[in-house]
């Protein structure tokens, strides 16, 4: 598995904590942003500024989505042994759609799906089946592709069906690419424990996600101690052909001098709301590190439909009562659908005065 796949698994991690608490996603996002570039991004789950539980996992309203039963619609055609069916985007930050109808009897058979990808690795890719009886989702069991950058991976489960062309049987599957932009194409098929192997058509999807941009900050900028706040603006275009439900947006901030470390009343965030004007958002300090996080106000009402921008103003300063041996901070934001993150962009800075 690649450095930057481990970091986008432990910065997913980091969200799920941060339905209870903003400040545990700030070791996850730290880790995300070190290695983005401009406009490669992650997320947070929404509504969190509890005070910090170091990373304990809370129960989030993304979770609770996991509850809902998804279509067992048979796909393919009465002549397929074995068919599965794909939706043609899989957009980066959501869970998309997938699914094997068998329609030939299995004991103690194995389904398995081998995935190509371009433009990200196979490792990237997250895939899960929906189990009935315990209304959950599991992994799919897993082969890890070879070298640095696998293009090839190997996702299997096992299956037994009383299934036939007039009673097929139906697996949902969900899946999702947590890395970047590219596509990957699926080709299933099923050993049905009698000595025979079944295959279906190949399927392709293309990895997408939402365009984010940031404007305003620019490398090397420097902030004054008590000084003049800088501006910049974050837009979020929906470029997909699905909405996001629950889009948000995450801020975070370390600072690490030769004696002190950053504190929330060190800096100076506001957030511009219509209507309201400029709002201070108040960052929470992390229980286990030095750092801070927040959970932006939102500023789409409702899903980012495809099409559709949001836009998030913010204003940021340094305090006078920013401790003198700290000369420079890491910070970013961080944009995601719930606790599955999408983009991330770097906003480092320099403490002067």
């Amino acid at each position: 598995m690649t450095r930057r796949v481990v970091q986008q698994r432990t910065a997913r991690k980091a969200h799920k904590a941060a339905a209870g608490s903003a400040v545990a996603l700030t070791a996850g996002l730290a880790l995300v942003v070190g290695t983005a570039g401009t406009g490669q991004a992650a997320t947070a789950a929404s509504g969190a500024q509890a005070a910090p539980s170091c990373g304990a996992e809370q129960g989030s309203a993304a979770a609770a989505a996991d509850s809902a039963v998804p279509s067992l619609a048979a796909v393919g055609t009465a002549g397929q042994k074995i068919s599965y069916g794909l939706a043609t985007q899989a957009p980066i930050g959501l869970w998309s759609s997938s699914s094997v109808t068998l329609r030939t009897p299995v004991s103690k058979g194995t389904v398995r799906l081998d995935v190509s990808s371009r433009g990200f690795s196979t490792d990237s890719l997250e895939v899960q089946r929906y189990v009935p009886r315990s209304h959950r989702w599991v992994d799919l069991d897993s082969t890890p592709g070879t070298g640095s950058w696998p293009r090839h991976g190997v996702f299997t489960f096992p299956v037994s069906a009383a299934a036939s062309a007039g009673h097929p049987y139906t697996v949902a599957l969900r899946v999702q690419d947590l890395d970047r932009p590219g596509s990957f194409t699926v080709a299933a098929s099923v050993n049905d424990g009698h000595g025979h192997t079944y295959r279906a058509a190949a399927r392709t999807a293309a990895a997408t996600r939402p365009t984010v941009t940031v404007s305003g900050w620019q490398s090397g900028t420097t902030l004054v101690r008590g000084g003049a706040a800088r501006d910049l603006k974050v837009t979020v275009k929906n470029t997909t052909d699905r909405a996001y439900p629950a889009l948000n947006a995450s801020y975070y901030a370390y600072g690490q001098g030769s004696r002190h470390a950053l504190v929330p009343k060190d800096l100076v965030l506001k957030e511009y709301q219509p209507g309201r004007g400029w709002i201070r958002v108040p960052l929470v300090p992390n229980g286990c590190d030095p750092g801070m996080a927040v959970t932006l106000r939102p500023t789409a009402k409702g899903p980012l439909a495809p099409g559709a921008t949001a836009v998030y103003r913010l204003r940021v300063a340094v305090a006078k009562s920013a401790p003198s041996d700290v000369a420079h901070a890491d910070a970013g934001l961080s944009v995601g659908n719930g606790e599955l993150p999408f983009a991330s962009q770097e906003l480092p800075f320099t403490i002067h005065g």
